[in-house]
């Protein structure tokens, strides 16, 4: 596994893997892989043109994502878990740098003007790779760092000046459903550290160019979960009251249930119409004024194929 993409540090981290909260110690450049499944490969599922984020995300054109394999969080109902979950070899691109760089830059030679990074927490010194490739190239593209937010703090803060625009989860507040669902109980205060961090980086504005793109700033998301409205009210009340209630909120309603859950008492079910306009409700209640609600019938419409070239086409 090369080693020349990346600086000392990077080396370093992946050499005794502590990147996220789980600091397995695997070493991933002799092909070790620790919770993630990931070695120190660019270890990417799929780079397409995604226009289904926020507007503000996708801008009017679309985003170059980029989607790595592996993760860092078990959630059980996860709707990418045909690359977050087993990322065995035959199951990752094995591109190198450079040939990431040039589909990169082919879809940005194409007017597309901002890069998403998809689940980059367990892949950072390759986000880091990457950007710095694009730039000695002559590309300096809206960054996005779209992440389940079991982040460290000490990693987001070296992102601070390559990261534009963050684009967080805020899963839960209950380390019980934590564990439950994501194999993570210490993720509420993981997460709330993280976000605090992205806040403190880039406050609650959300700046945007006359095309109503993104250029700098951090929106939360956050998915409502059948029969877990209340968790989804807590979620809300902790972000008023922890980060601010300025900032952008995406309330998602776009729950599908997967395989993995057609058993599961609550998780095996689309999402109720009553569930998610309480948790809409309590998001006005509180005072957020920025953001983005769904319609009910937009479970339909996020089922990617990572099979297919386009997962979302």
């Amino acid at each position: 596994m090369t080693k020349d993409i990346y600086t000392s540090d990077e080396i370093a981290l992946l050499s005794n893997c502590t990147l996220c909260p789980r600091e397995c110690g695997v070493n991933r450049f002799e092909g070790s892989t620790g919770y993630c499944g990931s070695d120190a490969g660019m270890n990417i599922a799929s780079i397409c043109i995604h226009r289904g984020e926020e507007p503000a995300i996708s801008g009017p054109s679309g985003i170059c994502n980029i989607f790595f394999s592996g993760c860092n969080l078990r959630c059980i109902y996860c709707q990418n878990h045909q690359i977050s979950r087993a990322c065995s070899p035959d199951q990752r691109r094995s591109l190198s740098l450079n040939e990431t760089l040039d589909i990169i830059t082919g879809i940005l030679n194409k007017g597309i003007k901002a890069i998403g990074f998809v689940s980059p927490s367990h892949v950072v010194p390759q986000v880091r790779a990457i950007i710095r490739g694009l730039n000695a190239r002559g590309f300096k593209p809206i960054t996005v760092y779209n992440t389940n937010s079991y982040d460290k703090k000490e990693i987001i803060k070296s992102l601070e000046d390559l990261i534009d625009v963050y684009l967080p989860d805020y899963k839960y507040v209950s380390p019980e459903i934590a564990h439950q669902f994501s194999d993570a109980p210490d993720y509420p205060a993981v997460a709330l550290i993280a976000l605090k961090e992205m806040f403190y980086q880039k406050g609650s504005v959300l700046s945007v160019d006359n095309e109503g793109r993104a250029e700098k700033g951090i929106l939360v998301r956050h998915l409502v979960l059948p029969g877990n409205a209340d968790e989804s009210k807590s979620v809300l009340r902790r972000l008023a009251d922890e980060i601010s209630t300025g900032i952008n909120i995406s309330l998602m309603s776009q729950y599908h249930p997967t395989r993995y859950v057609r058993n599961h008492p609550d998780l095996k079910r689309i999402l109720y119409k009553d569930e998610y306009d309480s948790a809409v409700e309590e998001m006005e209640d509180l005072g957020f004024r920025n953001g983005w609600v769904q319609d009910m019938d937009s479970y339909q419409n996020y089922n990617p194929d990572f099979s297919r070239e386009h997962p979302f086409e």
